[in-house]
């Protein structure tokens, strides 16, 4: 049987395709841009928008689970849901995991209200949402953010990848909800810190105005519902994001990533290539 993997080519989903090769699953991956997806010798690519569930149907043939999103193109929330998880009924799927950001729509709760044996991955904040600051960071040695001072424990994206594989492939998770965090509490100071250190050049915090921000975030097409949303939520965060929670060690057996361990591996980003 074989595992799609929706948003393969995206942040999280590029791991989920690369833990479930390592587990030796059959893997195909959904893409909107087919030729641009760049994946493994071996995984089976098709093309497929979660938002017009009628281009799924070949998609969903032969398929022993599923790896979900819960937004489409430009960071919108998807409203197709129902009609993705009848489609997954009725094609026989088994098992699903879902990355969602805590906020339940129609999508989350069509997959509670399913047949399917669901896990929910909620993780509040990537490691890889720093590559934001990759470009001032490179031409001027600074970060410009407005949420300079507010700690969240942000969870590396294999980490997620590895929970999702686990989830997809072992018994015993089934109607789960699983908040992912790594092993540290972080502000955007403590972060500039750490690249600081890794890449070895002074980057300086500069506390940007919410317009400065939602500006950022428009030039990395956002759109604005969703803007508001991030702004809104970053300057309201409910306490639990603080908290370090031990879950990714319990579901994988391995400890969750830091981002120290991130950056190390992403220092491209942060580098100019002239220096």
């Amino acid at each position: 049987m074989t595992i799609l993997v929706a948003g393969a080519t995206g942040t999280v989903g590029r791991h989920v395709v690369d833990q479930l090769i390592r587990k030796g699953e059959k893997v195909r991956a959904l893409t909107r841009n087919p030729l641009k997806a760049n994946l493994p010798a071996g995984v089976e690519i098709v093309a497929g928008d979660l938002s017009e569930p009628s281009t799924l149907g070949s998609a969903l043939a032969g398929l022993s689970g599923m790896h979900l999103i819960t937004t489409g193109a430009e960071y919108t929330p998807l409203q197709t849901g129902p009609e993705i998880v009848r489609l997954a009924e009725k094609a026989g799927v088994s098992r699903v995991t879902i990355l969602w950001n805590g906020e339940k729509g129609p999508f989350e709760r069509a997959v509670e209200a399913s047949a399917l044996k669901w896990t929910q991955l909620q993780a509040f904040e990537f490691m890889a949402n720093a590559r934001k600051w990759a470009n001032t960071i490179r031409s001027d040695g600074l970060v410009r953010d407005l949420f300079g001072g507010s700690p969240i424990a942000p969870v590396h994206e294999a980490d997620i990848g590895r929970v999702a594989a686990v989830a997809l492939t072992e018994d015993g998770h089934a109607g789960k909800i699983y908040t992912l965090t790594g092993p540290e509490s972080l502000s955007v100071k403590d972060k500039v810190g750490i690249i600081s250190k890794v890449i070895g050049r002074e980057i300086r915090y500069v506390e940007s105005s919410e317009e400065e921000e939602r500006e950022q975030m428009r030039k990395m097409g956002v759109e604005e519902d969703a803007i508001d949303y991030v702004i809104n939520w970053h300057l309201n965060p409910p306490p639990s994001v603080h908290k370090v929670l031990s879950t990714v060690e319990e579901v994988t057996g391995h400890k969750p990533y830091t981002f120290e361990e991130w950056v190390q591996a992403n220092t491209g980003y942060f580098i100019n290539s002239n220096s």
